[in-house]
């Protein structure tokens, strides 16, 4: 990610004029049971998704959905913003999408397992209606449907 003060001035004032979500009062859950016993998915902003998906396109407020037993090397990033440098994600798609990570927790006893999905989002959104009242309940859903415990919810 870009500091503010190296973008050029018309990208810059772009980014702070661009509205922000505020939420007053954010709903706390606690675990119910220990996270070696938990079923944890991946809900990230970083566009990314399997090669043989559709690439996400500029603004697209669809999803990806990234099985649990995908390869790592199957998944490719096609967020396109200025904001930020992808380099370190096309060398580590674990930067943004720890998968590997998660599946040496399982592997350990750390975690109790991986949901048989995970979630893909476009980030760098200026308008998110179709997020708030579509994909993002949908997603919701899905991972309720699949008996998920925690969703790490990852950015760019």
């Amino acid at each position: 990610m870009p500091r503010l003060d190296r973008l050029p001035e018309g990208n810059r004032k772009n980014l702070l004029a661009l509205p922000m979500q505020v939420n007053e009062d954010t709903p706390f859950a606690s675990l119910r049971r220990p996270l070696a016993a938990c079923r944890v998915a991946i809900v990230t902003t970083a566009g990314l998704h399997r090669r043989a998906d559709r690439p996400f396109g500029p603004g697209e407020q669809g999803y990806r959905v990234i099985a649990a037993d995908t390869p790592t090397a199957d998944i490719v990033q096609s967020h396109t913003s200025l904001g930020f440098d992808r380099v370190a994600i096309m060398r580590d798609v674990n930067i943004s999408f720890p998968i590997d990570r998660l599946r040496e927790l399982v592997g350990r006893g750390v975690l109790g397992g991986l949901a048989p999905h995970s979630y893909s989002f476009m980030g760098a959104q200026r308008e998110v209606t179709r997020i708030e009242t579509e994909t993002g309940p949908e997603v919701g859903r899905r991972l309720w449907e699949e008996g998920v415990d925690v969703a790490l919810i990852t950015p760019t």
